[in-house]
This record gives C-alpha cells, sequence and structure tokens, in this order.
C-alpha cells in the first residue's frame, strides 16, 4: 500500500510537471514562430538592399567606363593641338584662325570635362555613403539574424530537453510500476512455497532426528565393540595420514615456480649488470683510475662490488633447487618446501651484501657531489639517488625477513602460527610491489643524473657509454621487478589457498619429520596401488578410429573392383605367358636358322670359287629349290654391302665383305641382345602403365565414394542450415510483432495518461476557481 501510494504520489507530481511544461512549450513555439516570422522579413530586407547594392555598383562601372573614354577623347584632341600649333607657323593666317577654332573648342572640352568630373565626383560620394550604410545595416541584420537564430535553437533545445525528460521520466515509472507487480506477485507465490517447504522441512527434520538417533546409537555400539585403538585425538598421529593426492594442484605450483624461477633469473642478470657496471663507473668517475688514482673510500666501494656475482648468483641457484624439489608426486606445503630454506639463506647472504656496500655508495655519491663540476641540479639528483639507495636496502631486508618467516614451517614449525600464513603472503606481495616502485624512482632520477652528466664538458665517450649501461640494466630491474610484483599479487590466492597439511580442525603445529614420513608413506602407498593395478588393454584412439572408418567406408566399396582387377590381372599375365612360350619357340627356331646360314657363310668364305662351289652344290644338293637359291644370293648381298639395324634406340651400321667368322658372330649378338633389352624394356614399361593404371582407377572409385559421401553430409548440413534460418527467420518475425505491440501498448498508455493528467489538470483548475469563487463570496457576505 506505501508503495502504491507513493507511486500515485508520483503520477500527480508528473502530471503538475506536464502542464507546466505544456504552458511553457505554447509560449516558446509562439517566440519560436515570431521569430521565424521576423528573421525571414528581415532576409527579405537583406535581398532588397542587395539588389540595390548591385545596381548601385553597376552604375559605378558605367560611369568609369565613360569616364576612361573622356579621358582618351581628351588626350586625342590634345595631340590634334600639338600638330596644329606645329603647323601655324606656316600658315599664320590659317593658324591664327584654327588657333582661335581651337582654344574655343578646347574651352568646351574643358567645360565638358569640368562638369563630368564634378558629376563623377558625387556619384563617388554618394555611392560610398550608399555602400557604407547598406554595409552597416547589413552587419546589423546578420547579427540579430544570429542572435535570433541562437534563441530559436536554444528554446528548441531547452523543448526537446524537456520533452524526452519527460518520455523518460514517463517510462521509468511505467518499468518501476510493472517491476512492482511482477515482484509482488513474485512474493506471494515465494511466501506460499516458503510455508509448503516450511512444512516439508520440519517433517524432514523430525525423520533426520530419529534417523540420526538411531545410526549415532549403532555408530557408538560398533565403536565401543570392534574398533580397539583410536588415533583421531591427536594431531601428531593424524598428521602421518597420507592425504589426497591433488595433481592438479601440484602441477599448477610446479608451472607457478617455473615462472618465478624465469624472474628471479631476469632480476639475478640484471643486478650482476647493475652492480658490474656501477663499479665500472666508479673507476673512472669522478676521477678517471687510468689517468689519475681514485679515492681510498671509491677503491675499497669498488673492490666490494667486485665480489657481487658470488651473491647475487646463489639466489638463481636456491630457486631451481627449489623447483627441482617440487614435482608432481609430491606434497608442496610450507612443511615439505625444505629448499626455501636455502633461497632464505641466499638472499640473506645477498642482504648483507647490500648492508655492507651501502655507506660506500652514500659516500661515493657525496664524494660526487663536493666535486667542482657538480652543479645544483646534479647534486640534488645524487641526494634522491642516496635516499632511493636506502630504501632499496630496507625493502630488501623487509622481503628477506618474510621469506624467512615463511621458511620457518620446515624447520622450526613451533616459530610461526598457522593462522599467519596468509598475512605473510600478503605482507610478501606488498614488499614487492615497494621493490617495483622503489626501482621506478631509481630509474627516473638515474636517468636525470646521466642526462645532466652528459651535458658536462669533462664527459667522456666511457662515462656516457657506462652510464647508458646502468641506465639499461636499472630499467631492466624496473621490468622484472614489476613482473614478479604482478605475478605474485595474481597468484596470491593459489598460495595462501592450502598453506599447510594437518589434521583437520587441528591447531597444533606440524612438525617436518611428521610431514616427512609422512610423504614416504605416500610413495608406499603409491608403490601398493602401483602393484594392484592392472595394465587395462590398448585401445584405438577415437581420432585414428574416425580416419580407419572414413579408409574402412571408401575402400568397402572398391573390393569388388580390386577383386576384378586382380582377375584382369591373372587374365594379362596368363596370355604373356603364353606368348612368351611362343616367341621362345620362334628364337630357338631363328636360332637354329641363324645357326645353318653362318655355316654357308662360312663355307663360301672357305671356297673361294664360286662357280666351282655351285655346280658341287647343285651336284650334292639336288633337292634345292629356287627359294634357297634366292636365300643365298640375298646373303651374298648382305655380305658384300654394309648392313644397316634400325631400331628405336638408333642406327647400327656394319660391313661384312672381308670380316672374319668372330666379327660375324659378335655383330649378331650386338643385333640380338640389342632387340632383347629394348623388348624387356617395352615389357616393363607396359607392366608399370597398367599398374598405374589400376591404381588410378582405384584412386579414382575412391574418390567417387568419398564424393558421394561428402555430397551428402553437404545436403544434409544444407538442410539443417535451411531449418536454422527458418527458426531464427520464424523468431525475428516474433519479436518484431511482440516488440511492436509493446509499442502500442506504450503508446496507448502514454495518450491514456496524458490524457487523464488533461483531466486532472482541469479539474484542479475547476476546483480552484470554485475556491477562490467560494472565497470571494464569503468576504462579500462578511463585509455585508
Amino acid at each position: 500500500m506505501a508503495a502504491a501510494a507513493e507511486l500515485q504520489g508520483k503520477y500527480q507530481k508528473l502530471a503538475q510537471e506536464y502542464s507546466k511544461l505544456r504552458a511553457q512549450n505554447q509560449v516558446l513555439k509562439k517566440g519560436v514562430v515570431d521569430e521565424q516570422a521576423s528573421s525571414a522579413s528581415l532576409k527579405e530586407q537583406l535581398k532588397m538592399k542587395d539588389q540595390s547594392l548591385r545596381k548601385l555598383q553597376q552604375e559605378m562601372d558605367s560611369l568609369a567606363f565613360r569616364n576612361q573614354q573622356l579621358a582618351k577623347r581628351v588626350e586625342l584632341l590634345q595631340d590634334e593641338l600639338a600638330l596644329s600649333e606645329s603647323k601655324g607657323k606656316k600658315n599664320k593666317k590659317s593658324g591664327e584662325a584654327l588657333s582661335q577654332l581651337s582654344q574655343e573648342q578646347k574651352n568646351v572640352f574643358d567645360e565638358d570635362l569640368q562638369k563630368k568630373i564634378e558629376e563623377n565626383e558625387r556619384l563617388h560620394i554618394q555611392f560610398f555613403e550608399a555602400d557604407e550604410k547598406h554595409k552597416r545595416l547589413e552587419s546589423e541584420l546578420r547579427s540579430r539574424l544570429e542572435v535570433l537564430e541562437m534563441e530559436a535553437a536554444q528554446h528548441q533545445a531547452v523543448v526537446d530537453g524537456l520533452t524526452r525528460k519527460y518520455m523518460d521520466t514517463i517510462e521509468k515509472l511505467q518499468n518501476d510500476k510493472a517491476k512492482l507487480e511482477i515482484k509482488s506477485q513474485t512474493l506471494e507465490r515465494e511466501a506460499k512455497d516458503c510455508r509448503v517447504r516450511t512444512e516439508e522441512c520440519q517433517q524432514q527434520l523430525k525423520n533426520l532426528h530419529s534417523d540420526l538417533g538411531s545410526r549415532l546409537d549403532e555408530s557408538l555400539r560398533i565403536i565401543r565393540e570392534k574398533v580397539p585403538f583410536n588415533d583421531t585425538r591427536s594431531s601428531q598421529y593424524s598428521a602421518l595420514n597420507v592425504p589426497l593426492h591433488n595433481r592438479r594442484r601440484q602441477l599448477k605450483l610446479r608451472d607457478l615456480v617455473s615462472q618465478a624461477l624465469a624472474f628471479v633469473q631476469d632480476l639475478v642478470t640484471a643486478l650482476l649488470n647493475f652492480h658490474t657496471y656501477t663499479e665500472q663507473r666508479v673507476q673512472i668517475f669522478p676521477v678517471d683510475s687510468a689517468t689519475d688514482t681514485i679515492s681510498p673510500l671509491n677503491q675499497k666501494f669498488s673492490q666490494y662490488l667486485h665480489e657481487n656475482a658470488s651473491y647475487v648468483r646463489p639466489l638463481e641457484e636456491g630457486m631451481l633447487l627449489l623447483f627441482e624439489s617440487i614435482t608432481e608426486d609430491t606434497v608442496t606445503v610450507l612443511e615439505t618446501t625444505v629448499k626455501l630454506k636455502s633461497f632464505s639463506d641466499y638472499l640473506t647472504s645477498y642482504v648483507h651484501f647490500l648492508r655492507k656496500i651501502l655507506p660506500y655508495q652514500l659516500k661515493s655519491l657525496e664524494e660526487e657531489c663536493e666535486s667542482s663540476l657538480c652543479t645544483a641540479a646534479l647534486r640534488a639528483r645524487n641526494m634522491e639517488l642516496q635516499n632511493d639507495m636506502k630504501r632499496l636496502t630496507a625493502v630488501f631486508e623487509k622481503l628477506n625477513t618474510y621469506i624467512s618467516l615463511l621458511a620457518l614451517p620446515s624447520t622450526k614449525p613451533d616459530r610461526l602460527l598457522r593462522t599467519n600464513f596468509s598475512s605473510v603472503f600478503t605482507h610478501v606481495a606488498s614488499a614487492l610491489h615497494g621493490f617495483h616502485d622503489i626501482m621506478k624512482d631509481i630509474s627516473k632520477h638515474y636517468s636525470q643524473k646521466a642526462a645532466l652528466e652528459h651535458e658536462l664538458p669533462t664527459a667522456t665517450q666511457k662515462l656516457i657509454t657506462t652510464n647508458d649501461c646502468i641506465l639499461s640494466s636499472v630499467v631492466a630491474l624496473t621490468s622484472g621487478a614489476g613482473k614478479v610484483a604482478s605475478f605474485f599479487s595474481n597468484n596470491l590466492d593459489c598460495f595462501t589457498a592450502s598453506l599447510s597439511y594437518g589434521p583437520e580442525g587441528g591447531m597444533e603445529f606440524i612438525n617436518p619429520l611428521s610431514a616427512e614420513c609422512m610423504l614416504q608413506y605416500k610413495k608406499k602407498a603409491a608403490a601398493y596401488m602401483k602393484l594392484l593395478k592392472k595394465p587395462c588393454c590398448d585401445s584405438v584412439p577415437y581420432e585414428e578410429a574416425l580416419a580407419n572408418r572414413r579408409i574402412l567406408l571408401s575402400s568397402t566399396e572398391s573390393r569388388e573392383g580390386l577383386a576384378q582387377q586382380v582377375q584382369q590381372s591373372l587374365e594379362k599375365i596368363a596370355k604373356l605367358e603364353q606368348e612368351k612360350e611362343h616367341w621362345m619357340l620362334e628364337a630357338q627356331l631363328a636360332k637354329i636358322r641363324l645357326e645353318k646360314e653362318n655355316k654357308k657363310v662360312v663355307d663360301k668364305l672357305k671356297n673361294p670359287g664360286n662357280g666351282h662351289w655351285i655346280e658341287a652344290s647343285q651336284e650334292s644338293s639336288p633337292l634345292l629349290n629356287t627359294a634357297e637359291q634366292e636365300k643365298e644370293a640375298a646373303m651374298e648381298k648382305v655380305l658384300r654391302e654394309p648392313v644397316k639395324c634400325t631400331s628405336l634406340v638408333g642406327m647400327l651400321t656394319m660391313t661384312a665383305c672381308n670380316e672374319e667368322v668372330p666379327e660375324a658372330d659378335t655383330r649378331e649378338d650386338l643385333i640380338k641382345n640389342h632387340y632383347t633389352a629394348r623388348i624387356v624394356e617395352l615389357t616393363s614399361q607396359l607392366q608399370l602403365a597398367d599398374s598405374k593404371s589400376v591404381h588410378f582407377h582405384a584412386e579414382c572409385r575412391a574418390l567417387a565414394k568419398r564424393l558421394s559421401l561428402a555430397e551428402k553430409s553437404k545436403e544434409s548440413s544444407t538442410e539443417d542450415m535451411r531449418q536454422a534460418k527458418q527458426s531464427i527467420t520464424r523468431l525475428q518475425d516474433e519479436l518484431t510483432t511482440t516488440k511492436r505491440s509493446y509499442e502500442d501498448q506504450l503508446s496507448m498508455m502514454s495518450d491514456h495518461l496524458c490524457s487523464m493528467n488533461e483531466t486532472l489538470t482541469k479539474q484542479r483548475e475547476e476546483i480552484d476557481t470554485l475556491k477562490l469563487a467560494s472565497k470571494g463570496n464569503s468576504k462579500k457576505n462578511k463585509s455585508r
């Protein structure tokens, strides 16, 4: 009810403001219309003045042109007069007459010229006055127009702002009303649900009380009867229990320590460079050791700085040992990180080193200030660096203190309460941020100091180079300190999440010896579980199984094709074997014929009398037919002429007319070997082509199968995309319809609200009028 009353009061105030704004809006609209009309009339007047100005400008131009014509005419007349005077000596009489005539004409022209000049001067004055008046009027009208436009813009902005404010207020009130109604309904439903749940919870609570009571009695009976020894009351014995192994936490801690190791390595490198380059600077400024003897103070300071590596490098070694001690199988807590003590000791030794060199560093800066070349600005920078070095040593001491506290649980656990672990980590983070801030100040002050020293007339190139090196090392230190500080702050929750291992709810300190025994028990338990664990059979990875399935799908369909190809290959092999046997028989027959021909050639070569040999052969071989005679004649011709052997490889030419028998055999062997090698080569090429064609055919079938599968998947994807587009279109249509309906409802509610406000305003005005009338009547009655 209170919310409804408050909402009604807001609506009444809003209606009053709306009526006021409407009245102001009418006045502003009237003013804007009047100003627009006046600006239009002023623009019209300005246009008319521009037209009159252009007319006067045209008249001015015409007068100037007329004046030019008159001036040319006067010059022409003067030239004629001069010519006439020169000719006057020859004809004196005619000259006198002409002189009189020219004098009269000259007087006339002078009078006309004087009149034109006076008229031109008068027109110039009028034109100048009209132009000045027009400019003055134009500037006034323009200024007035700008003022009116500015006022109109301001009025329009006020009207727009009020309208926006009114609409925002209405929308906000409507939203508040809808939210309140929804909230009231929700609260009513929640109240009903809460009442129902309360009854159910009460019933469940009664059941739980009875169940827990029975279970407690049974547990106590079992403990009394079955448990002979119970060590849970002692936190020292509970500390020997092996905790649950959190491999993810161990890996995360190892990763964090590896990042910290990288940051510490960067810091160690930067510190080594800083101390080394500082030693070089002490050797060359303010006195160069190469030309003169430096002060005993700087000699001692340089000697101490030369020992910086023995104090800085162990920091990296200590962090490396800490990183190697954290493995996946260990339980990393403060009680088990024994290597943190070694890192703390190395840091303590480095802090002692900083304390040792701090007085010498301060005195060295004072010695630079006492030098004659030191200016006031350089002296101020040296004083700032003295303060920075003191702060740097202090922050390292602070950091060493907190890290020593973190190393206590692994050596002396009774020196640090477990409840203080998180606060120590927080202080370490703040100390690292302080270290970063100090390094930023040192970097800024040293850069200013180096810039001032470079401007000194005695600044050598060695000093400039050394200053640049020191500045680069300081910048590296600043960057490393910032990285370490941000890293520790970002992972502070991880460091403080699980800081110590011990009995649940136990408040006693845990002995490091107990933690070591716990780790031994953990190793034994892991070994026992490893013995119990049976090796699982190997399984195919999911990606490999998918790839095998695709290959199987693509090769299953081509199995029949491969079988057909094997059958065809077997048939081709059988045919090739038959052809091989056929050609082997042909080769044997050709060999026999060749031997016969060779014998005949040998006989011919042995018997030089061809005629007797022919007759004897005819007598001894009466059955020799004409075909054999022709062959013999051809062979004789072949023996007499050069033999040409043409193949795909080339052409072989040999002459056998006067050769002996071994050379003929060699020739035949060469021809035979050539054709045999050629046949073997062509056969291998044919087999290679057949195998390639078979392989390409199988690949084409597999690709066709994959293409069909890809087309099917594409069709399914296209169908899914079409359905998704349809659903998106439907949802967009529904959203548009809902939005339009909400906008219509809001507009109707706004119109209704405006009409109600107008009615309310009229009623209030009538009420006020009636009240005034009643007051006037009462006064009249009183006066009577």
